[in-house]
């Protein structure tokens, strides 16, 4: 059993960091400004922890939001000392990707690499998730100032780079001895199943749903128990 979970179950004050992008910061739908939308409670790791709070009757615990709409793994280290190890966490949820992708698979692959090893080194249960998939078409409900941008994350999706770059960070968190919460394998099967993706976002660009949210929440809870 993970020493996170040893602490909850003892009814010990435990505390889990969620470090990521806009998708952990919480946002949702966007209207002029891409960050419009922010709902606290509906966030992944949010209702992770009421479900861990419902399984555990004693628990004690903290759910920090270390999440930041726009930022890249490489932004999150330099913030990595006040909004994580400053917090002390038991167990840190660490989900980058989305934006990452507009960058090189190279400096995604290193700023991972960092990331698994300074939270290690504070001693931290540690779990990689992997977000969701972008979009495949430009919706019509696509915010006219987001149209350009979500033309290209459509290609993206489409041209196979955000597959690689997914591929990269299993790659990087199996050599790193870090678990993965493989949310993106899982919108794949469903995108290859003939699901409509692109519904399940809900800002059409990479957003997911409230509903996805919970989705998301349900497949950490059985990797961090089971997996």
């Amino acid at each position: 059993m993970k020493n996170w979970l040893k602490k909850l179950m003892s009814g010990e004050k435990t505390t889990i960091v969620a470090l990521g992008d806009s998708v952990t910061a919480g946002y949702f739908k966007s209207g002029t400004e891409f960050h419009s939308e922010k709902d606290h409670s509906a966030v992944y790791h949010q209702v992770l922890g009421e479900k861990l709070r419902s399984l555990i009757k004693n628990a004690d615990l903290e759910v920090i939001n270390a999440g930041v709409g726009g930022e890249t793994s490489g932004r999150g280290l330099l913030r990595f000392e006040t909004d994580v190890a400053e917090k002390r966490p038991d167990l840190c949820i660490v989900c980058w990707g989305l934006n990452d992708v507009n960058g090189t698979i190279e400096d995604y692959r290193k700023n991972l690499a960092e990331t698994f090893e300074r939270v290690k080194a504070l001693d931290a249960d540690i779990v990689f998730m992997t977000p969701n998939m972008l979009n495949t078409r430009v919706s019509p409900d696509t915010a006219e100032v987001h149209l350009n941008y979500a033309a290209k994350t459509a290609e993206i999706q489409l041209s196979g780079k955000m597959d690689a770059f997914m591929e990269a960070a299993r790659q990087v968190a199996s050599e790193h001895g870090v678990p993965v919460c493989d949310c993106y394998k899982k919108w794949k099967a469903m995108y290859d199943m003939g699901v409509d993706t692109d519904a399940l976002l809900a800002n059409c660009i990479n957003h997911p749903t409230r509903e996805m949210h919970v989705f998301f929440a349900e497949c950490l809870l059985e990797t961090l128990l089971f997996g």
